[in-house]
């Protein structure tokens, strides 16, 4: 008698990991980030108009130091917007099964966001003012403090998103937890530039 009945049979399944997220962009997280935007966005439009309509107001040279230095500014916005490029090529890899580059470019974005965080500390260290010295120190420190707790937590959000990657979380069809993540870290790039023109750039003009 055979004895390769279906009792006999050893029945193999393929261990994957669990998905992370929904399928698509249009989940409830999505529409939640989109929210978290507009509400966050709405509050650094109120801190850049504060340091406008009190900078018109005041009778004192502002900034009270004189120009501000663009050279650690400057730096900070260049490695921001390549961060989001690097945001988007991991995305890129994700949807086309380009692993490498899914790894690479979130890793490359963790790593420039480090950098970002470490030139602000620095640039804060080399002010003449804190943040009780005068109007203008009250403004600078609050608008860019602001700014970098947003860094701070998005590089949590970028971290996270990293091991989910290197534990292959997503596929071509589910990334949709990379797409929100993304959604915020382009929002604090975009919200640095606003940043950077009103605080270095328009004392210039």
């Amino acid at each position: 008698m055979s004895d390769g009945g279906p009792m006999n049979k050893a029945i193999h399944f393929e261990q994957r990991p669990l998905p992370v997220g929904s399928d698509g962009k249009l989940s409830m997280g999505w529409w939640g980030i989109l929210a978290l935007i507009v509400t966050e966005g709405s509050l650094f439009g109120f801190l850049l108009f504060a340091y406008f309509y009190l900078s018109a107001q005041t009778e004192q040279q502002w900034p009270p130091e004189g120009l501000p230095n663009l050279l650690m500014p400057t730096i900070n916005t260049a490695i921001l917007l390549a961060s989001s490029v690097s945001v988007w090529v991991s995305e890129y890899g994700i949807r086309h099964q380009k692993k490498y580059w899914s790894i690479g470019g979130m890793l490359m974005a963790v790593a420039l966001g480090f950098c970002f965080l470490k030139i602000q500390l620095i640039e804060w260290s080399e002010k003449s003012f804190d943040i009780t010295s005068n109007l203008y120190g009250s403004l600078y420190f609050t608008i860019t403090g602001f700014h970098l707790f947003h860094v701070i937590i998005g590089l949590a959000i970028l971290f996270l998103l990293l091991v989910w990657i290197s534990l292959n979380y997503f596929n071509d069809k589910r990334y949709a937890a990379v797409t929100i993540g993304g959604a915020y870290w382009h929002f604090v790039d975009v919200v640095w530039l606003f940043v950077f023109a009103s605080l270095y750039l328009f004392p210039y003009l």
